[in-house]
Formats: structure tokens, sequence, C-alpha cells
């Protein structure tokens, strides 16, 4: 028999004839993982959660749980409702499973979420309380959609290639147009943002290269400098804001490393607004200390997806609904 063993083992599962000692991490997914309807069936279950969402509707003074069950998808897509809406799934169902299944989700090893996911992981690791979580990201959604002119600016998803070559063709064509890589998804998923202007001769380039791209569906250049109106807002909005004290620790988007102190972890929200996700290497660095196990929590099972094609021998759990929950083993 073979055992393998990783630092403050967490749970021990049998498989044949391997003993594996897992250590987990909890992440949350960003925008684009949003679909009207999500959460319901948490919601009808849990008087936890239909209470969740009545203090999310008088927080926001308006009805984000109507609109999130009844309200179109084109309006559910806008970013000031999108951001809030995917927070409140997210801590809903991370609080079921910490209260109503007693599952102790704060022995993860870190937090960690995926650009707006990192508001949810801060918030639910105990660094900031339900409802100023909940304003703060209306008020980024918000500064983030009129940062530019809506038909301005969009994003293109670079498929197959490495962030090195995508890299050297931006600053080889510094000349030709401006552009920056906004997220950097997984091994061989690359955004990028700027101006459509821009991005229209970027896809010409990458199309003389046969490199494959895609026009993202978006309203708006995320995560560039085109974002500097919302970089003044949410500095001025995260400084009014006080952070908690956790044992919890974050992985920051901007560094991809452990962070959790205030002041810093305020700095680095701020730098989140112009600067690249570095998702991939975030997971990467989860991994080399002793991540073996990750749980998505939330909707959808967009970061399940690239943390598969990151590293295919880590264990990945996504939690949409109950049975997700009973069948979890950490």
């Amino acid at each position: 028999v073979r055992i393998y063993y990783y630092k403050s083992s967490i749970t021990i599962v049998k498989k044949t004839k391997y003993l594996v000692f897992y250590m987990f991490s909890v992440v949350f997914p960003g925008q684009g993982s949003q679909i009207v309807g999500m959460g319901k069936e948490f919601y009808d279950k849990f008087e936890s959660v239909k209470n969740l969402f009545r203090e999310a509707d008088e927080t926001l003074n308006f009805s984000l749980s109507k609109l999130i069950f009844e309200g179109s998808k084109e309006e559910l897509d806008l970013t000031f409702n999108t951001q809030p809406a995917i927070f409140l799934i997210s801590y809903s169902i991370f609080k079921v499973v910490q209260n109503e299944f007693n599952v102790d989700l704060e022995k993860a090893r870190y937090f960690a979420g995926h650009s707006l996911g990192e508001y949810s992981a801060l918030s639910c690791a105990g660094y900031l309380n339900f409802s100023d979580t909940l304003k703060i990201l209306r008020i980024r959604g918000d500064a983030m959609q009129n940062a530019i002119p809506k038909g301005k600016g969009g994003m293109v998803a670079i498929l197959g290639s490495t962030v090195e070559v995508v890299e050297e063709i931006l600053t080889n064509n510094e000349d030709n147009f401006k552009a920056q890589i906004a997220n950097d998804n997984s091994e061989g998923q690359i955004v990028i943002s700027g101006k459509n202007e821009d991005l229209d001769k970027l896809i010409k380039t990458l199309k003389d290269k046969s490199i494959k791209n895609l026009k993202l569906p978006v309203s708006a250049p995320f995560h560039c400098s085109l974002m500097n109106s919302a970089t003044k807002i949410m500095t001025e909005e995260l400084n009014k804001l006080n952070f908690s004290n956790s044992k919890n620790k974050l992985i920051s988007n901007v560094t991809a490393e452990e962070i959790n102190d205030e002041m810093h972890l305020k700095e680095l929200l701020i730098l989140q607004i112009e600067n690249r996700v570095r998702w991939r290497e975030s997971v990467l660095n989860m991994i080399k200390n002793d991540v073996n196990h990750f749980i998505e929590i939330g909707p959808g099972k967009v970061l399940s997806g690239l943390i598969k094609r990151i590293n295919r021998e880590v264990k990945i759990d996504t939690i949409n609904n109950q049975s997700d929950i009973e069948s979890l083993s950490i």
C-alpha cells in the first residue's frame, strides 16, 4: 500500500490501494456564471437563505431576489446587477454548507475567487460583512460598466496559446493597437481587453498567425487601463470600509499569492480593477502549497473547468445543489 501525505491533512479518502490525504481550497466564480433561476433550490428549502435574500433586497433597496428568479437574462447580465447577484448566491450556498450541513469550510487552506469572486471569498472568509459586500459590488459593477461608453470596448478570448506568446504579440504590435491581458484563466485560455477598434486589429493579427480567438459577448473591457475611472471610484469606496481580522487565508487575483493583511488587501482590490486576473498562477500556487482538492461554490462550473485544464490530478467538487453538498467529502 502506498500512502501519499500532504501537510496539515484534512480528509482521508480510501481509493482501492491508495490512501489520499486531501487539503482543500474554496473558490468562488465571477461574471459569466449567472443564469435566471440560480439558487432557487436553496431558497425554497432553507429559511436562512430566504432571510439572506430579504436582507439583500433591503440593503440594495430593490428586489434583487425577483431579478434573480424572474428577471430577464438581459437585465441580470447588466454588470451592476450581475456582481451582487452572483455574490448573493455564492454566499447563500456557503452558509448552507456551513450551517445546515455542519461542514467546516473554514478548514480550507485558502479562499480564492475569480474577479468579483474575490469579494465572495473575502466575505465568506470573514473579512467583510454580507451587507457591505453587496453594496460595494453594486458600486463596483456600476463603476466598471460606466468606465467607458457602451459599445466602445470589449474582450477577446485567445485559445490554445500561451501567456508568453500573447505578451510577445501585444508588445510587438504596440504601435498598431493597444490591448491588455485581462484574464490568464488556464492553460490555453487567455482573455484580452481593449477598445473594439484595437481588438479588431488584434483579431486580424491572430488570424494571420492561425491562433484561435473568440470575441466575447461582454459590454465593457474589464481588467485593463480603460477601467481607470472605476479605479478612482473604488479607491474612495474601499477606503470607507472596515475589514475584519480573520485567520482564513486569501489568494489575491493581482499577485496570485497569499494575502491576509487588511491594508494590503484594500490596495490589491483597487489594483484588481485595471490588472489581469492571474487565475492560472493562483491555482498553481495553491497546488504548490499542498492543495489537492478544490471546492467551487456558486452558480455554474466555470472555475471547475478551468482548474481541470490547469491540473487534471486534483480533486474538484462543484456545489450547485443539495445533492452536491451531501456527496461532499472533506
